[in-house]
């Protein structure tokens, strides 16, 4: 299994993926976010192809930890169905995973 992983994100609106961001490393189960954006999305939702500014989210994490950021994703999104889209970190350099490793928490 992976160690690192790279959870990726969408939010409606600035204020909301800081929010999102900042729950994540407040509970020490992200080590970074990044927030960029606006970002243009076109994507088909009930039969309907819809367009629309969002901010992505991109988070750094441990792979074991990936429940609890997707739970803590779902209990602090808008979304009826949010992206929650993970993806493993197949390198890096060592100073920056070191630095991951030491910023966030083992799983529970």
């Amino acid at each position: 299994m992976e160690v690192f992983v790279q959870i990726l994100t969408t939010c409606e609106t600035k204020g909301q993926a800081e929010k999102i961001a900042e729950a994540l490393v407040d509970r020490k189960i992200a080590g970074c976010v990044q927030i960029v954006g606006p970002v243009t999305s076109i994507y088909r939702w009930k039969g309907r192809i819809e367009k629309a500014e969002e901010w992505l989210c991109i988070i750094k994490t441990k792979a074991e930890l990936y429940n609890e950021v997707e739970k803590t994703l779902i209990q602090n999104h808008t979304y009826e169905t949010p992206e929650i889209i993970s993806t493993p970190i197949t390198a890096g350099s060592t100073e920056y995973l070191e630095w991951l490793e030491n910023e966030v928490r083992t799983a529970e």
